[in-house]
C-alpha cells in the first residue's frame, strides 16, 4: 500500500547554482545539504564509485508531511552525467507542479528575473482545473517547473481547509 509522497528529485549540473536559484528565485526554504559517498547510496543510485551533493527544499510555511523536504536535489560529483536536453514530451522527464495563489505576480517577478517561460498564465477552458491558470517554466538545468493557480472556488476551498 503506498501511503504518501515523500519528496520529487532533479539531478542537476551545479549545486551551488541550482541551491542558489531555488531559494533566491523561486522562494523555497533550503533544509539542509549533504554529501553522500556511502555504500548504500552507491547500491542504491547502482553506480559503484556514486557521490552525490544532496539539497533538500521546503515550501515556506506549508504544512510539512510526512517527511521535513518536498524537493531534493543531487548533483553528480562522480560519475559525472552527461547534460542533454530536456523536452517535457520526452519519455521519462518529469515536471514538478507548484500550487499558486499570485500566479500572474509570480509570473511577472521571475520574467523579470530572467526566467524562461513556455507561456505566460493561460487559463484553463476545460477537465478537472477549469477555470484556474497555469503557466510553465524552467529551472536552471532546463527542468520543467510548473505554476497552476486553481479557480477562485478551488483556491479559497484548500486555503480555509
Amino acid at each position: 500500500m503506498i501511503i504518501g509522497v515523500m519528496h520529487f528529485s532533479f539531478t542537476v549540473s551545479d549545486i551551488e547554482k541550482s541551491v542558489a536559484w531555488y531559494t533566491d528565485v523561486l522562494g523555497l526554504g533550503l533544509v539542509s545539504r549533504q554529501r553522500q559517498n556511502n555504500k548504500y547510496t552507491q547500491t542504491l543510485v547502482g553506480m559503484s564509485e556514486a557521490v552525490l551533493e544532496v539539497a533538500r527544499f521546503q515550501i515556506i510555511n506549508a504544512p510539512l508531511a510526512p517527511s521535513d523536504h518536498i524537493l531534493e536535489l543531487v548533483q553528480y560529483v562522480a560519475p559525472i552525467g552527461q547534460v542533454i536536453p530536456l523536452k517535457t514530451n520526452s519519455p521519462g522527464v518529469a515536471h514538478l507542479a507548484f500550487l499558486v495563489s499570485d500566479i500572474v505576480e509570480r509570473f511577472n517577478r521571475l520574467s523579470n528575473l530572467g526566467v524562461i517561460f513556455r507561456n505566460p498564465p493561460v487559463l484553463i477552458t476545460e477537465g478537472t482545473n477549469r477555470g484556474g491558470m497555469v503557466c510553465y517554466f524552467q529551472g536552471p538545468d532546463g527542468e520543467t517547473l510548473e505554476f497552476l493557480q486553481p479557480s477562485p472556488e478551488n483556491l479559497e476551498k484548500m486555503l480555509h481547509k
